[in-house]
């Protein structure tokens, strides 16, 4: 049956190529963004500009907590990975 669906299925190949594809650049998207060393950088990016005075307390904050977010689930993510539950 396996060789069977494969010829079936024959004609659709490049779009199955295209959403494989697809699917890697998504991950390593995703992969960057939750980067911890990449998220630290950026806090400390942040932490720059509200002492230079470039953004309020307000705004400092409210990126902070998104910036925190996503450094937790890259963290999270980075420890699955790493012990082979992913």
């Amino acid at each position: 049956m396996g060789l069977l669906k494969e010829v079936l299925l024959l004609p659709f190949a490049p779009a199955r190529g295209s959403l494989w594809a697809i699917r890697q650049v998504i991950a390593e998207a995703e992969r960057q963004y939750y980067d911890p060393v990449t998220v630290r950088t950026e806090l400390a990016l942040l932490e720059r500009r509200l002492e230079e005075g470039d953004i309020t307390e307000e705004e400092f904050d409210r990126e902070e907590d998104a910036l925190l977010d996503r450094l937790e689930i890259g963290l999270g993510r980075t420890s699955s990975t790493s012990d082979g539950t992913a």
